[in-house]
């Protein structure tokens, strides 16, 4: 029999399979590709996040969004303090000084004098200008030759305007030598309040080494006041006075009463400190003051509430007879007249 003979594959068919297989080497070829690409970026990824961390120095710790903001917070501060102060090293080339009070000539004053007064004392105030501050030119060469400037320190009426206010106007006007606390009320119990406006008003006003303050009964040597803190400017922080201690009184009858005695322990003794009569600051405690004002706490007496400010600060209490005014010796600073 005659064999068949094998049957043929068409041409079409043939032809059809080759775009099949075109496609799916197209295929492949892009799975690959994408593949690759997925895998490139993730390890870009984690490179990015790697290098975030390295350089945060954050490692896998997770920071809040309230933490970000104060982070960013920060970062905007410290930019505008060193936009601040390069704006004041270019100010100081050209010259620009604060606009604080220096003497005729230019010069830094030694010391500002604070003579705490009251109402009703003209008599003990016109007794100190003719003793020893001076008045007029006599006043103004003592601040520009020796580099003293005095002012009598006074509050306001509780009854704003009237007669006291208007007298130590009048006054004032006439010697120009008052340094008027406008916001303070002139109060036995706000005393210690008045010290603390005082040396935040002068420090704020005149650029001197040292700030002091003085009772409208105390007589002061100009000259051995100015000797004794010349030998001091190399303190940056000093506090001078006739040091002292002494009884806490508890009782509200007692003349030194002091409300919050039962802050100062069983003992009921005060800390050490400078007497009232006269007492000197350096430039930066006033500063300090002047800084802290709205949280410095005040006692009953004004020299207790100065020595509580510097206790905890790295000050030097310089303890001298000199000023201890109730017992005048010779060549003593001060003298209770």
């Amino acid at each position: 029999m005659p064999s068949k003979a094998p049957p043929r594959v068409s041409g079409k068919v043939f032809r059809s399979r080759i775009p099949t297989l075109l496609v799916a080497m197209f295929a492949s070829f892009a799975s690959i590709y994408v593949a690759g690409r997925l895998w490139q970026d993730s390890e870009n990824r984690v490179y990015l996040i790697k290098e975030l961390d390295r350089i945060t120095g954050k490692g896998g710790s997770v920071i809040s969004v309230d933490d970000t903001l104060k982070i960013i917070a920060c970062r905007e501060q410290h930019k505008k303090l060193s936009a601040v102060e390069m704006e004041m090293a270019a100010a100081k080339q050209e010259g620009f000084s604060l606009k604080r009070s220096t003497l005729g000539n230019g010069t830094r004053p030694l010391v500002v004098i604070g003579i705490f007064t009251k109402f009703g004392r003209k008599n003990n105030r016109d007794a100190i200008r003719k003793a020893w501050m001076g008045t007029g030119s006599a006043l103004k060469n003592m601040e520009n030759q020796k580099g003293v400037i005095a002012r009598f320190v006074i509050g306001r009426s509780a009854n704003r305007g009237d007669s006291l206010d208007i007298a130590i106007d009048n006054e004032n006007r006439q010697t120009k030598d008052f340094l008027i606390l406008d916001t303070h009320l002139e109060a036995p119990e706000e005393f210690s309040k008045k010290a603390k406006l005082f040396f935040a008003h002068v420090a704020d006003k005149w650029v001197a080494e040292f700030y002091a303050k003085v009772n409208d009964d105390v007589y002061v040597n100009i000259d051995v006041l100015g000797a004794t803190l010349a030998t001091h400017l190399d303190k940056p922080r000093v506090y001078i006075g006739c040091m002292k201690s002494g009884e806490v009184f508890s009782e509200p009858s007692h003349k030194w009463y002091e409300p919050e005695w039962w802050k100062f322990g069983d003992k009921k003794s005060y800390f050490r400190h400078a007497s009232a009569e006269m007492y000197v600051i350096s430039q930066a405690l006033a500063k300090f003051v002047s800084i802290n004002r709205d949280i410095l706490r005040t006692y009953a007496h004004d020299d207790v509430s100065v020595g509580s400010w510097f206790i905890g600060l790295d000050v030097k209490h310089l303890n001298d007879a000199k000023f201890c005014c109730s017992s005048w010796t010779g060549g003593a600073i001060c003298a209770g007249v």
